[in-house]
């Protein structure tokens, strides 16, 4: 999200419009993954309230990177900076409900069955850690807006694993469910990198930060998961609950009846 950008914001920026309208696509990518999973009786609201919790925060979350990237593309500076707050304080929430909803779900053993119960455990909050560090990173460079933008798109690519996870055929793509989401996140920063390649003629060094960051989110999930530290974590957060009696690094029987995301420990 262009956030806290404290250089003045002007329309006639050469990548202004490129950042407002992949902001509007990745929108749309989290609007079409989870329209999809309605429209197939795979959503349920008789989920737990942390459940409807996590989606206004995530959902708050896009909403801002839209705005933000609207008003740089308007030159709204004032707006941007004031919106620029809300959201460095949002991240924040985010990494908590996030870990608290990946914790409870491996608790409850209802980890989607095409994951592996410690890489879901694993890969969320990561996933969710290295977003964080992006954002604050551009937070840091908000003065130098051609970086600041491209670490924001870097870290909100790395959320759009949810909404690719419900357009994709995940049941399919097992054991690299995971794995092919992360590919699918990878379309945007690549587009990114096509886009200032084809109108500078080079691609600006902050892609290959960021994109470091993501592929280096992925290299760790999968060396704790399949490492005695990935164990240990999983044995210590279910303990005492279902999930403790589900195989950490198996995949679970698909539930019976309906796929229905959010189900209830009584479903």
């Amino acid at each position: 999200m262009a956030t806290l950008a404290e250089t003045r914001l002007t329309p006639a920026a050469d990548d202004t419009r490129f950042f407002m309208f992949a902001a509007f696509g990745m929108a749309f990518t989290v609007a079409a993954g989870f329209s999809l999973q309605l429209a197939m009786g795979r959503s349920s609201f008789a989920a737990p309230p942390l459940v409807h919790a996590h989606a206004l925060v995530f959902m708050g979350w896009v909403t801002l990177y839209v705005l933000q990237n609207v008003f740089a593309a308007k030159g709204n500076s004032a707006l941007h900076k004031r919106l620029g707050w809300i959201g460095a304080g949002w991240i924040f929430a985010m990494l908590v409900i996030g870990c608290m909803v990946t914790v409870a779900m491996a608790r409850r053993g209802q980890v989607p069955f095409f994951f592996r119960p410690l890489h879901f455990l694993v890969f969320d909050p990561l996933t969710l850690i290295a977003f964080m560090g992006l954002v604050i990173a551009a937070i840091r460079l908000r003065r130098r807006t051609d970086w600041h933008r491209r670490l924001q798109y870097c870290g909100m690519s790395l959320l759009l694993g949810p909404a690719f996870g419900r357009l994709l055929p995940m049941p399919l793509l097992k054991p690299l469910a995971f794995e092919a989401t992360f590919a699918a996140v990878m379309i945007f920063p690549l587009v990114g990198m096509w886009s200032d390649l084809r109108r500078t003629g080079a691609v600006h060094p902050a892609w290959k930060w960021g994109i470091g960051v993501m592929i280096g989110s992925l290299i760790l999930t999968e060396a704790i998961t399949y490492s005695p530290v990935g164990t240990a974590l999983y044995d210590a957060v279910t303990s005492g609950s279902p999930g403790a009696n589900i195989a950490p690094l198996e995949f679970p029987a698909p539930p019976e009846g309906p796929l229905v995301t959010g189900r209830t420990a009584a479903n």
